[in-house]
């Protein structure tokens, strides 16, 4: 290997550990609390050494939030790419599950993007499209049933797409030729739902009030099945 490439392998190798002891410290003093120094201080390297690598803290936060998004984008991805094609059901089920799931096992990471907001880090633009993986992921596949005329575009038309940002069922692949569809708006409601679900169970909210989550878990994204129309 060249110079060049032993240079370039160390520094990733570097970058990613930095990233792993930084998890480490979202687990015990929370995003707000993640300092470059501390993470140095841990790895017995001068704070100025990991600033090459992260020149300030906020872009230590976006590599964070990034790979987190992209680890729920994946584990999701890979869970709706095993289950059977023609099942939109299942593939659904699937998506949701596989999301859960790698919430629970990851709640200080799933906590950095769906929790509250770090005070003085605004989000940059190369957070956006991983942040919109597991969102794509239902929107397509509600797409797909409405190529294959299993669900109906229009379903029960309310016109609740006016109150979309303009262009975004498009955006997402279900715009309608109808005025009166309500399709795209019940898919950006299903979207906020799962979500809403599992950060409820991993923030404590529905302690003492759901005794088996995963059971309710699954009811509840089957019902979000229906509301945009799965067979």
């Amino acid at each position: 290997m060249s110079a060049a490439g032993t240079r370039a392998r160390v520094r990733a190798e570097l970058t990613k550990e930095i990233a792993e002891v930084a998890r480490r410290h979202l687990a015990s003093d929370g995003a707000a609390a993640l300092s470059l120094r501390a993470v140095a201080r841990e790895m017995g390297m001068a704070s100025s050494a990991v600033y090459r690598y992260f020149p300030s803290r906020d872009d230590l936060l976006t590599t964070l939030i990034v790979e987190a998004y992209d680890a729920i984008g994946e584990a999701a991805e890979q869970a709706v790419a095993a289950a059977p094609k023609g099942d939109l059901r299942a593939r659904w089920q699937a998506i949701c599950r596989a999301t859960r799931e790698w919430a629970v096992a990851h709640p200080h990471e799933y906590a950095l993007v769906y929790g509250s907001p770090v005070p003085g880090y605004a989000a940059p633009q190369a957070t956006i499209g991983p942040a919109g993986r597991v969102g794509l992921l239902l929107t397509t596949l509600i797409s797909d049933g409405v190529a294959a005329g299993t669900v109906d575009p229009l379903g029960s038309p309310t016109g609740s797409d006016a109150a979309l940002t303009p262009d975004i069922a498009e955006r997402v692949g279900l715009a309608s030729t109808s005025a009166e569809s309500s399709l795209a708006a019940r898919g950006v409601t299903a979207w906020i739902s799962l979500f809403g679900l599992i950060s409820f169970e991993i923030f404590g909210h529905t302690n003492n009030i759901v005794e088996d989550h995963e059971r309710f878990f699954t009811d509840a994204t089957d019902r979000l099945a229906d509301l945009v129309g799965l067979p």
